[in-house]
């Protein structure tokens, strides 16, 4: 799986579990609700620097925006 892709899906994910809107974790994290949304569509390349900034956010670890699918 094309890793943008799989950390987007997984910050989508770990958002909508929180309850978080685009816009509350633009308010957390400093980074643009635009931004946000390109990374959860896998149009984003994030450095490990913003993907740790944006686990904070969330309040998981920055582990669990790479981590693959569990295997069924």
């Amino acid at each position: 799986m094309d890793m943008r892709r799989l950390v987007g899906r997984n910050f989508a994910r770990l958002r909508q579990e929180r309850g978080l809107t685009q816009e509350q974790v633009e308010e957390r994290s400093g980074f643009s609700q635009q931004y946000i949304s390109g990374l959860e569509r896998g149009h984003r390349n994030p450095t490990v620097i913003t993907l740790y900034e944006l686990a904070q956010a969330l309040g998981v670890s920055h582990v669990e925006l790479v981590r693959p699918p569990e295997e069924a």
